[in-house]
């Protein structure tokens, strides 16, 4: 983060400041444990705790504090007073975006927002030095944090933005204010707030809201609602697909590996091959935005062919580990729909003639489109001929029964996780692939991880 004094931070936020406007502050903070000189801690009212209620012991350690709390700092400290914390984060966080002109990406899409931001970073990493959002601080809070790690040294960023209502999005590109904006897929997730696919397509757009004049729009063709936009945006907008043989931007001779992702892409009339050291043909979706990305931005071919091959999938996310002759895809961060029929072509592909295993739990957020959404799921089960299915939650049962309606005749459910790792650890056997997929709510690491430590990891 690059200095800026407590007046500064009063103007952009429209607060009463108590004490010196000249005290110097190096690092933002949310957290009340890690305060330090030179911080400026800003309270947040959160689910467990409202951290306007460690305002004043902060000052112990910090140089200001920013609260909704009327404070008296005392002698070379200062306390910032506003109405409301989140509100002041934001415009906090849009105020040190100003100070930088760098290439905004900004990365939204109900599946795969995560794995994408991680790919453009890795490829535009090659030739830029690039700030991106860590892990999933794609939230009100987390993206304005991830804001004030940009320096003058930084040549771009890339940031990822949820949501699960609307005009989050929008407040958030607000923020960004992005040159680029890419949008992965419109798919189910929140579906149970937001009630239409149309309504989640629309909280999406959000994104182009400040995206930057003559900004680029980057979209996956092969989702339909996404390409039911073409022609009708005012943007500059690029198609990626595989299917969709109309896209801008298409992957070709596709091999799926054991551990590697090879595809070739057309650019400039000449045919490139490109290597993803993950498998999934979801990655090459990923890719595919990367690409066209680094390719605007005018970087080399084989800077771009680096960073696609550097790209890593973060923890939980799709992690594929070998033990005692078991292979194990821990993806067990999120899951929607979509995101569970990938994950089971993933264990298919792995799998092969081997017997493959899904632990596979609740979608949560899915509404009155549950029953539907865990059904889509179990026909794919079945479609992709998985030897055997364990699931666990009330609403996973579905999984099961539209699997067995459609042929599969080795599966079991639970109720709870222990249940299910117990039985999991005492059925593996040396060959077998597992697949652990379901929402995070589910926690389904305690089963991945008690499974793991049974093999002697």
């Amino acid at each position: 983060m690059e200095k800026i004094t407590t007046g500064e931070i009063a103007a952009a936020v429209g607060g009463k400041l108590r004490g010196s406007e000249e005290i110097i502050i190096e690092r933002i903070t949310t957290d009340s444990r890690n305060c330090a000189t030179g911080d400026l801690f800003i309270g947040i009212e959160g689910e467990r705790f409202n951290g306007n209620d460690f305002a004043e012991s902060c000052l112990d350690c910090a140089a200001a504090v920013l609260t909704d709390r009327s404070i008296s700092p005392p002698e070379g400290k200062c306390v910032i007073e506003v109405s409301d914390t989140k509100k002041a984060l934001r415009d906090l966080a849009a105020y040190y975006r100003g100070k930088f002109t760098l290439t905004v990406v900004g990365v939204t899409g109900s599946v795969g927002k995560t794995s994408t931001k991680d790919m453009i970073a890795s490829v535009l990493s090659q030739g830029f030095k690039t700030l991106k959002t860590q892990g999933n601080f794609n939230n009100e809070i987390g993206l304005p944090l991830t804001v004030f790690n940009l320096s003058s040294e930084h040549e771009a960023a890339v940031l990822e933005m949820g949501m699960n209502s609307f005009g989050e999005i929008s407040r958030l590109t607000a923020i960004a204010r992005p040159s680029i904006a890419v949008i992965t897929n419109i798919g189910t997730a929140h579906i149970g707030k937001l009630k239409t696919q149309q309504n989640i397509l629309k909280a999406k757009l959000e994104i182009l809201e400040k995206l930057a004049p003559g900004g680029l729009v980057v979209l996956n063709g092969d989702d339909k609602i996404l390409y039911s936009l073409k022609g009708k945006l005012p943007h500059s907008v690029i198609y990626y697909g595989i299917d969709n043989h109309m896209a801008d931007v298409i992957a070709s001779d596709i091999v799926l590996g054991n551990d590697k992702s090879r595809f070739k892409v057309e650019v400039g009339g000449e045919s490139h091959s490109f290597v993803i050291n993950e498998v999934g043909q979801h990655h090459i979706y990923n890719a595919l935005a990367a690409i066209i990305i680094g390719l605007y931005l005018k970087m080399h071919t084989k800077d771009i062919e680096k960073g696609v091959a550097e790209f890593k999938t973060g923890n939980m996310r799709q992690s594929i580990t070998r033990t005692g002759g078991i292979t194990i895809i821990d993806d067990c961060y999120n899951a929607s729909p979509s995101s569970m029929k990938a994950a089971l072509k993933v264990l298919s592909q792995l799998g092969g003639a081997n017997r493959t295993i899904a632990v596979l739990g609740d979608i949560l957020e899915q509404g009155s489109y549950s029953e539907k959404a865990h059904r889509e799921v179990g026909a794919a089960v079945a479609e992709f001929e998985i030897k055997r299915l364990i699931t666990v939650g009330e609403d996973a049962k579905f999984i099961a029964k539209e699997a067995e309606k459609r042929g599969m005749t080795d599966s079991v459910s639970f109720s709870s996780n222990a249940e299910a790792a117990k039985y999991l650890a005492g059925e593996v056997k040396k060959g077998d692939t597992v697949l652990f997929k379901a929402s995070r709510g589910m926690h389904f690491e305690e089963i991945s991880d008690y499974l793991k430590k049974s093999l002697g990891e």
